[in-house]
């Protein structure tokens, strides 16, 4: 049973920065692809961004480029995002995915909430 759970989340000023975590078991992590979405309640779940099985290749929306990076642990069996320069537009659940080919998995999500 492949298992993803998100921590890190947080209050935190404008300005601000918080790194979410990603603790992934049950499946071997080094063949997972990474991902990090975030939901504002009323709207569509969106990404953030991606990185690669190798870690080579990493995929950011443009909202975030600059601002966070997504890395990845394969001794930890952990995926991270790095967040910086928070706005107060940033809030949202965020949730990590776990993707193997056709297969993925999600997390239960971890609030992130950015206000003075």
């Amino acid at each position: 049973q492949v298992q993803v759970v998100e921590s890190g989340g947080g209050l935190v000023q404008p300005g601000g920065s918080l790194t979410l975590s990603c603790v992934v078991s049950g499946f071997t992590f080094r063949d997972l692809a990474m991902s990090w979405f975030r939901q504002v309640s009323g709207k569509d779940r969106e990404l953030v961004a991606g990185l690669s099985i190798r870690g080579d290749r990493t995929t950011y929306a443009d909202f975030v480029k600059g601002r966070f990076t997504i890395s990845r642990d394969n001794v930890k069996n952990t995926a991270y995002l790095q967040m910086s320069n928070l706005k107060p537009e940033d809030a949202a659940v965020y949730y990590c995915k776990a993707t193997w080919g056709t297969e993925y998995w999600w997390g239960q999500g971890t609030q992130v909430t950015v206000t003075s």
